[in-house]
């Protein structure tokens, strides 16, 4: 026989569960999807690695994301217990429920800023451009783009990376370091020169790091996609012949390398001494001189079908293209007496 006394406490058990958990469950509903601040200016939080989910919440909670981190920490008990908060930086824009703002640490979406890397530029302009007055950022940049071992299979000339960091914007957390920025670079070339552009350039008898070089003097030479195949027609003939280069980018980047470069060229540094001067050596300079884009890339394992052998800029940004020196040499006088109007 079960006694009174007993019956009434297992009554109130149950009337507790009854009444207090749907009260405590819809509490806590109530507190993940009660919205935050109003609409101001973005929050930004960095969650560390290894810490706890408290030290989260509370993180959170200081940041004005949320109201009670207890009550985000029991909700996370009972309606997320299997997952866990990722480490990283977090961007987040007001008015937004608390839901919203562990379920974003959770899935590990961190906040990430573009990095935009032009065509053409060499290693050293990127290292400047991508860490602008960090001297030390630069510094580090430049012991990172040493790191040929990210290229050593294909290239095993490499003495650093230039030609094999990819022109291209990049989405990195904004304490990423220099290694990690080098590395996706080196990654996205690896990516682009894919096994067909590799079968190309097999094709054509040239190397990764030849298809780089020539790829590069094709970006500096000119800025227009329709030319490109074009400019390379032109090295991949005198080159077929013997015929030296004559390209006035590889004298620009030899006298960067010095230190000697001034913005412009003059005709006595067509004379100046460097194996990567094509007027002084014939054939492909040492390696590239640039970090050139996926349309010279292409250009250089495809170039058009022309037997050009000159061309020379007409001021406008465009060239025109020769097949013989008589050609050219008209071509020349023609848009030099159009500049000297």
């Amino acid at each position: 026989m079960v006694r009174p006394v007993v019956t009434k406490a297992i009554r109130a058990v149950l009337l507790t569960a009854v009444v207090v958990i749907p009260a405590a469950s819809g509490w806590l509903v109530r507190e993940l999807r009660t919205t935050g601040p109003q609409p101001g200016e973005p929050v930004l939080v960095e969650i560390e690695r290894g810490w706890s989910a408290r030290a989260v919440l509370e993180r959170l909670s200081r940041a004005g994301l949320v109201r009670s981190a207890l009550a985000l920490r029991l909700a996370c008990r009972a309606f997320y217990p299997g997952e866990s908060f990722k480490a990283g930086e977090y961007l987040f824009t007001t008015p937004l429920e608390p839901k919203a703002a562990i379920l974003q640490v959770f899935a590990g979406r961190i906040h990430l800023v573009p990095v935009v890397v032009p065509e053409g530029l060499t290693g050293e302009e990127i290292a400047a451009l991508v860490r602008p007055g960090d001297a030390e950022g630069a510094a580090s940049f430049r012991r990172a783009f040493l790191a040929t071992e990210l290229i050593a299979d294909w290239d095993p000339r490499a003495q650093d990376l230039e030609g094999y960091i990819f022109p291209d914007t990049y989405r990195l957390p904004r304490k990423a370091s220099e290694e990690d920025l080098i590395e996706a670079m080196v990654a996205e070339f690896r990516e682009v020169f894919d096994e067909d552009r590799r079968r190309r350039a097999a094709e054509l008898g040239l190397s990764v790091r030849d298809v780089v070089t020539l790829a590069s003097l094709i970006e500096e030479e000119t800025a227009l996609p329709e030319e490109r195949p074009l400019v390379s027609a032109v090295f991949h003939n005198r080159r077929r012949i013997g015929m030296k280069l004559d390209c006035d980018p590889t004298v620009a980047y030899a006298l960067k390398r010095a230190g000697r470069y001034t913005g412009r060229l003059l005709l006595r540094d067509l004379r100046f001494e460097s194996p990567y001067n094509t007027y002084l050596h014939a054939g492909l300079p040492p390696g590239p001189i640039s970090n050139p884009g996926r349309e010279s890339l292409d250009a250089a394992l495809r170039p058009a079908a022309e037997s050009y052998l000159y061309f020379v800029a007409r001021g406008d940004g465009s060239h025109a293209f020769s097949r013989t020196l008589g050609e050219h040499l008209d071509a020349v006088r023609r848009f030099r007496a159009l500049k000297n109007r």
